[in-house]
């Protein structure tokens, strides 16, 4: 009896230890939207705000094919959220010759939404990512956690290579930074 009490004290122990050491080193627990090594669910179409489709329904996961992309899923714009956008654009253009792509979807229905992404696109200069607007639930079959604020999937050939979610707040520069690292998993050798 006293052996598995001082058993289930130590489990509660590690347990606690665990979730302090991942809040101090800005990982989250939240799981959303389509995990490393999963194929992608198929074609979805988000009302585009800006590039070649803007103010159109246009399939992102269609347009992007078998290139290397980076796929964001977000509630709202934010200045982490901002910083990262500019990064990935950074990379897309670095990357052109791999045809790397990128895409953010809004998951979110507010009016505003489409003024506000039309100023952030003008304002940060965005000619290779596309900021899309997609229902609050996100594409059928993409799993985007209603808790998580922002969601990155890194993908080649359809398939995931790297996956980062963050719930609201939780997006630091060291996460922007971990991303942009990770982004050399989806590109060619």
């Amino acid at each position: 009896m006293l052996t598995n009490r001082i058993s289930m004290l130590s489990l509660a122990l590690a347990l606690t230890a665990g979730m302090t050491l991942a809040q101090d080193t800005g990982k989250t627990s939240v799981k959303s939207g389509p995990q490393v090594n999963e194929e992608l669910a198929g074609p979805f179409h988000p009302l585009n705000i800006n590039g070649s489709k803007a103010g159109e329904k246009n399939c992102l996961y269609c347009s992007n094919g078998n290139n290397p992309v980076a796929m964001v899923f977000a509630r709202d714009t934010s200045p982490a959220l901002i910083k990262l956008i500019t990064k990935l654009e950074e990379a897309c253009a670095k990357n052109e010759k791999a045809k790397m792509g990128g895409f953010v979807v809004f998951c979110n229905d507010s009016d505003a939404l489409e003024a506000k992404l039309k100023k952030v696109a003008k304002d940060n200069k965005l000619e290779h990512i596309v900021l899309s607007i997609d229902n609050p639930a996100g594409p059928k079959d993409y799993n985007v956690n209603k808790d998580a604020d922002i969601t990155v999937v890194l993908y080649t050939k359809r398939n995931v290579k790297a996956n980062f979610a963050f719930k609201k707040g939780e997006m630091k520069d060291a996460d922007v930074e971990t991303v942009v690292k990770s982004i050399p998993k989806i590109l060619p050798q």
